[in-house]
């Protein structure tokens, strides 16, 4: 049974992980007979957001590793614990917590900064040939990951101004419906766009579970 790390960034779209996509990778993974590991950085997320009314929370502090135990029933790792050989993939969900809790890409742009426990997994896990999965925003990050060593294809949907940012990285940017998935096979790495272009559950379903097979199929 092949070991997927899921690494998630948090709670919730506005500022951590996006709960559908997360759900839905853990989902794929457990139809098709893959053991699914949560994983979470341990520190304070960037700001947490009322998901009632969109806006930011005064005052309030939370921590992505707890706030992402929720979404995995409490089975989860610190990222700073685990090691690209215990894992035979990664996949990394989106919702702003990517941008925000696991980068700077919210913020930043093209001159973020990737948290440095995300980017040595990743690389590491890269390194050995192991497929890594990124949807939604993360392909962002991905590109911030592998500049100057790509290019690597990866897809935000149809977006623009993000794609635009993950050309100025140096990589390349393939439009892509909701409904599929980009596999570079050179670089074994799948992206989708989900919620980027998703207007429904189903939808964003539909190229998460193409992101696990071709994940899984480049093991």
């Amino acid at each position: 049974m092949p070991k997927v790390g899921v690494v998630l960034s948090g709670c919730g779209v506005y500022d951590g992980a996006e709960i559908h996509e997360s759900v839905l990778t853990l989902l794929a993974l457990d139809r098709a007979g893959a053991e699914a590991v949560c994983i979470a950085p341990d520190l304070e997320q960037m700001h947490v957001v009322n998901h009632l009314t969109g806006q930011p929370v005064q005052g309030q502090t939370r921590n992505v590793l707890i706030e992402a135990a929720r979404i995995a029933r409490g089975s989860i790792q610190d990222l700073a614990e685990v090691r690209a050989d215990q894992l035979d993939a990664l996949i990394i969900p989106g919702g702003f917590g990517a941008a925000k809790n696991l980068s700077t890409f919210a913020t930043e742009g093209a001159d973020c900064m990737v948290l440095p426990e995300v980017a040595h997994l990743v690389k590491a896990m890269n390194a050995t040939g192991k497929p890594i999965g990124f949807i939604c925003i993360a392909p962002a990050m991905a590109a911030k990951i592998f500049q100057g060593a790509g290019p690597v294809t990866l897809t935000i949907g149809s977006d623009p101004q993000t794609a635009e940012v993950i050309k100025q990285l140096g990589q390349v940017h393939q439009t892509c419906p909701v409904s599929e998935c980009v596999v570079d096979k050179k670089h074994k790495i799948v992206s989708t766009p989900a919620y980027m272009e998703a207007k429904s559950i189903a939808q964003a379903a539909e190229g998460i579970e193409k992101l696990v097979e071709a994940v899984l199929s480049l093991i």
